[in-house]
């Protein structure tokens, strides 16, 4: 528990009857921003504690996934914050080349004209244009959510500072000779014109035919299959493993390339699969990435025979055509000389699209810009193979590995306008300058730079010490650096996560830019399905937030939260976190009318009842076992603790057993009205992170205090009470097996029905007022008759239901349970009486069958103490 630090006014108990969302988060959110609550002192003495938000796209909206993310970054950084730590979460946004440049040139598109009618000057300042008056809708969404972030560090990925960090690292790479520029395969957007990443590219399946075409004549001919025909115009070779018999007599030789007249060689190289279709494949050096390797084994020529738009090049029939018209016309031509061995359509296979404008990827050699990641990527794998960096859940660690152990140099250039450009200078002479921030560009007739900009990843794998004033040596560079915990997506783990890993170690001097990396899976429908658009399946969580409430929201997305696991989620389940939030509000209203105070010490142990002792030794449990959840990056599990310990112990049992006690008034109600304010204080502040706005207006309300975000957090007091625990557990068992009884015998909740209670010498007759309360149970009266008798924990109780049972089919029912209760024992024994089972089963299992006798045998003593108390018929 906690101490009270906060200066406790007279609490203003008048609650409106019932929760409204709407009409609390916006005005709470606003107050805390106003008051600077989430403004993080680069100058304090507290110890620091920091988390980046994985900058969204300047031109993206809130979606599920991002109020996922957000609510677990945002409940680490409340707790934290409560306590005492100097927390930031550092808000901001991506510049997203692509994506950007599209959304304006459609913008232009509706004037009729293209970006090349601006101009690339005009355009880039109608891009910020557009962001200023479009762009970062999310920020306001994200307000919507309950982000504590610090608003007054917001970055943009194109800021002037951010800008600076660009150019520094890219002149300090240049200059390590790990930034160099060459001409490789890329992916190639046709539709975008640039080059693009690979987490740029969504692969899906479609339907493609699969051709084999005969190259050459007779003995000296081989077949080889092909799904993109059209690119064997720009075949150099055709290639065999080395080994393989079939073909040993044609390597070294030439063979003719049909519909070119160009003869090309047989080349043996083992990256060719024997085992695969004919064990012979087409080279095209300039059109395929594993060609263009297999290429430059061999010097064979680079022959590109397509421009950037995808229209085919090379000279012949087929120039000018597209290369779905030509990969057509190309198959028919073919078909004509007899060259197609076979065909197959349709053909499905994987191809990859362009995730922005969903054109088909072609794989092009280009003149682009690199990073040698070699060295960095190795660094990147030590801090995590040494401790440095933990990544959580371990399990994780595998993938990791496997990234950055192979990782292929890094294409960082993009053709487009909106972007960091490349810091390079060509002169009229073949000069190449590499500028810096602090250095002025070349001068003179004939200097041009690059035309191209920095990929995105480029500046946002900056992100975790540009934000903070790097290159220049800040007090927030030195507090805050390196964050705390970096909370993200497996999904990214390779590409944002892995840059963000090599140049935080590149440029800070060998410091990671994180202790840990918290891995989260992705958000899914209901049912398990991935969200998209194609699908119908697609949220919006605003929609959800109208409805139901923002708190209702992240408690859901909280609740869901496994690490590095995906999470199913679908409006059932925000609908019941709507109701406990609302749980909350009544139950806490109904403790704030009923005597509920934190004012003044909690009294000694010698005042309180067992159900007060209970309670608050079920409190500190509760606290600890959130913090070890909370350490371990288990929102799901920290939240179910919270969500069973206010609904079902503080609600339904604690409040429920004490309505006695407060009825009655006197010392007695004053003492449990303390503990119930202790309780409920220390529970609002343990659901503060996850559900911040309910707990916020029912907290300030109970304890006068200015605000749960800079509240204590609870500490675990240490006070446990064993025997508290096992004294209402006896009593939560009388209760749970009366009520059943009253169920199946179709007794209405509010029924009173004349009970006698032998409670024996034990500790339950100290609770036989709130027993006979809860379970709706009448005093004897001078005309009972016991029709029932139950065996319960420490005794009996015995029920006059005269009139309101069926006896004979109460007998029937009970004899039906008994028989499957003797039958599940004679099981159970028959399987721990065989020795040969118990020497082969594992321990888990053998116990698990204990336990199923252990109940079959207490099953059949109380379903025979029921047969025996019912009266005869």
């Amino acid at each position: 528990m906690t101490e009270n630090t906060q200066t406790p006014s007279s609490p203003n108990s008048e609650l409106p009857t019932t929760y409204a969302p709407a009409e609390v988060e916006g005005k709470l959110y606003e107050r805390w921003v106003e008051r600077g609550y989430f403004e993080a002192d680069a100058k304090s003495e507290k110890p620091p504690y920091a988390i980046v938000i994985p900058p969204p796209n300047v031109t993206g909206s809130l979606h599920l996934g991002h109020a996922f993310e957000h609510t677990l970054i945002d409940a680490l950084t409340r707790r934290k914050r409560m306590q005492g730590y100097e927390t930031l979460w550092q808000p901001g946004m991506d510049h997203a080349g692509i994506a950007t440049q599209n959304v304006v040139e459609r913008e232009l598109a509706k004037e009729g004209k293209s970006r090349h009618d601006l101009g690339r000057e005009a355009f880039v300042e109608r891009v910020w244009q557009w962001k200023d008056e479009s762009g970062g809708q999310i920020s306001g969404q994200m307000r919507r959510l309950g982000d504590g972030v610090d608003w007054s560090r917001e970055r943009f990925t194109m800021d002037e500072g951010l800008s600076e960090a660009v150019q520094t690292i890219f002149k300090k790479l240049y200059d390590d000779e790990l930034i160099y520029r060459a001409e490789r395969i890329i992916n190639w957007c046709p539709r975008c014109l640039t080059a693009i990443s690979d987490i740029e590219v969504e692969y899906q399946d479609d339907e493609g035919e699969l051709v084999s075409i005969r190259y050459g004549e007779g003995d000296a001919s081989i077949v080889v299959a092909t799904t993109r025909a059209e690119t064997m115009l720009g075949d150099t070779a055709v290639a065999v493993h080395p080994e393989d018999e079939r073909y040993k007599h044609l390597v070294g030789t030439e063979i003719e390339l049909p519909l070119t007249g160009r003869r090309i060689p047989v080349v043996a190289d083992e990256h060719v699969d024997p085992e695969f279709g004919t064990g012979a494949v087409k080279v095209t050096p300039a059109h395929d990435p594993n060609d263009f390797e297999i290429g430059q084994r061999h010097n064979l020529p680079n022959l590109a025979v397509m421009d950037e738009h995808a229209i085919i090049t090379a000279h012949g029939p087929f120039q000018g055509l597209d290369r779905l018209e030509a990969r057509s016309a190309i198959v028919g031509a073919l078909r004509a000389e007899g060259r197609i061995v076979a065909e197959k359509r349709p053909y499905t296979h994987s191809v990859g699209h362009c995730s922005r404008c969903k054109t088909t990827i072609e794989p092009r050699l280009s003149m682009q810009w690199w990073v040698k990641v070699g060295p960095l990527a190795k660094a990147a794998g030590d801090a995590v193979r040494n401790g440095e960096v933990k990544i959580h859940p371990q399990e994780m660690e595998k993938r990791y590995f496997d990234w950055v152990d192979n990782l292929h140099d890094w294409c960082i250039s993009r053709q487009l306008w909106w972007g960091h450009r490349i810091p390079v200078w060509y002169g009229p002479n073949g000069e190449v300058v590499c500028v810096g921030p602090d250095e002025q560009p070349p001068a003179g007739e004939g200097w041009t730079q690059d035309t191209d900009v920095l990929d995105t990843w480029f500046s946002s794998g900056l992100w975790p010490f540009s934000t903070l004033g790097w290159p220049q040596q800040t007090d927030s560079l030195a507090k805050f650096y390196p964050n705390a915990v970096l909370v993200t997506g497996y999904d990214i783990l390779f590409f944002w996560v892995a840059r963000m890993m090599m140049f935080g170690l590149y440029a800070m001097d060998g410091t990671p830019p994180f202790h840990t990396i918290a891995l989260h899976g992705m958000v899914r429908d209901e049912r398990g399905k991935k969200m998209s658009k194609s699908f119908g399946n697609v949220v919006n969580p605003l929609d959800w937030m109208d409805k139901y409430g923002s708190d209702a929201v992240r408690f859901t997305l909280a609740r869901g939260a496994n690490p590095g696991i995906d999470v199913p989620i679908g409006e059932d389940w925000v609908q019941a976190s709507s109701k406990f939030a609302n749980k909350i509000w009544n139950a806490t209203r109904f403790a704030m009318m009923n005597g509920a105070t934190i004012e003044g010490e909690l009294p000694p142990v010698e005042r309180l009842s067992a159900t007060d002792r209970w309670i608050l030794s079920r409190l500190n449990k509760t606290v600890a076992q959130v913090d070890a959840y909370y350490e371990d990056y288990q929102f799901s599990k920290l939240s179910e603790a919270l969500y069973h310990f206010a609904w079902d112990e503080v609600f339904d049992w604690y409040v429920e057993l004490s309505k006695t006690t407060f009825f009655a008034g006197g010392e007695q109600a004053q003492v449990s009205g303390r503990v119930l304010g202790e309780v409920v204080d220390v529970m609002l502040r343990l659901l503060h992170p996850i559900v911040p706005f309910v707990t916020e207006t029912l907290w300030t309300t109970l304890t006068g205090g200015e605000s749960l975000v800079i509240a204590d957090w609870p500490k675990d007091s240490g006070f446990r009470d064993e025997a508290a625990e096992a004294e209402i557990a006896s009593v939560q068992s009388v209760i749970t097996e009366v009520r059943r009884f009253r169920k199946e015998q179709g007794l209405q909740d509010g029924q009173k029905v004349p009970a006698r209670l032998d409670l024996g010498a034990t500790a339950l007759g100290a609770h036989e007022a709130a027993i006979r309360q809860l379970l709706r149970l009448q005093p004897e009266g001078d005309s009972f008759s016991a029709t029932a008798t139950l065996p319960v924990a420490g005794g009996t109780v015995a029920l006059d239901l005269s009139g309101t049972i069926d006896v004979a089919a109460e007998r029937k029912r009970l004899t039906k349970d008994l028989g499957a209760a003797e039958k599940e024992k004679q099981q159970a024994e028959a399987k721990l009486g065989n020795e040969a089972f118990i020497a082969k089963a594992p321990d888990n299992v053998v116990d698990k069958i204990k336990g199923r006798l252990a109940k079959a045998e207490a099953d059949i003593a109380r379903l025979q103490a029921q047969l025996d108390g019912l009266p005869a018929a």
